[in-house]
Formats: C-alpha cells, sequence, structure tokens
C-alpha cells in the first residue's frame, strides 16, 4: 500500500500538511518498504486559512491509504478522510524510514480494525493479513 508523509526534509514526518514542503510516498507491504517519489510543493504556505492550497496536496496522495503528519487542521483532515486516507499524528519528528518499519511489522501481524477497514475498502490497496 502507499503511504504519504508530510516532511520538510525528506527523511522524517516534521511538517504540518498545509505547511509541508514536500510529501514523501512510500510503498510499504508485510515484506518491506520502498521510496517512490518526493512530491514539492512552492508558493506561500504558511499558515493564512486558504483552503486552496490542500487540493494539490490532496490530489497527490490519491491513491495512499494512509498519510502521516507532525499536525493537520481541522478541514485538511476532514478533506483527507474523505478521500478515504487515514491520517496519523505523529507526536514528535520521527524518521520515516522507521515509521515504514513500525508499519510493516504491523501489517506482518494483525492489523488494528481500522486499518483492515481502511484496506478492505479499496481493492488496490489490499494486503494479505495472517489471521
Amino acid at each position: 500500500m502507499k503511504v504519504a508523509f508530510a516532511t520538510q526534509d525528506l527523511k522524517h514526518v516534521d511538517a504540518h500538511f498545509g505547511w509541508a514542503k514536500n510529501i514523501a510516498i512510500y510503498e510499504v507491504s508485510p515484506e518491506g518498504h520502498r521510496f517512490i517519489e518526493a512530491i514539492q510543493f512552492g508558493g506561500d504556505l504558511t499558515e493564512d486559512g486558504n483552503e486552496d492550497k490542500l487540493a494539490p496536496k490532496i490530489e497527490a496522495i490519491r491513491d495512499c491509504a494512509i498519510l502521516y503528519v507532525a499536525a493537520i487542521g481541522g478541514s485538511g483532515a476532514a478533506r483527507v478522510v474523505a478521500s478515504k486516507i487515514h491520517p496519523m499524528k505523529v507526536l514528535q519528528p520521527e524518521p520515516i524510514d522507521e515509521l515504514c518499519v513500525k508499519l510493516e511489522a504491523v501489517l506482518k501481524g494483525s492489523p488494528p480494525p481500522w486499518l483492515r477497514k481502511l484496506l478492505a475498502k479499496d481493492p488496490e490497496r489490499t494486503v494479505d493479513f495472517e489471521t
């Protein structure tokens, strides 16, 4: 499944979704993970109430199952969820590689119900779980 990470440095989840300069996209499976692409965003990304800047980011992550962020506003979260993407907030900056490894372990075992439900809704995001 594809997973998106809001990042300023392409190494850590350290960005607010609306203000992120980059979104790193990875493919994560029980067997491992690999970097797919980094999408860069320019212009004024500061907090200004301008919801239009979210549209290109939502479009960029449309194929992702999960979005990791340092923070996300209420309307941004609502738009992400409406796109069938599960936002995950980290409490402090965390390395993207470590988050991928943790997610691999979850996928190898028994994923929580919210993840099973999320993956079951979209046949392109399916992962075979051991029960």
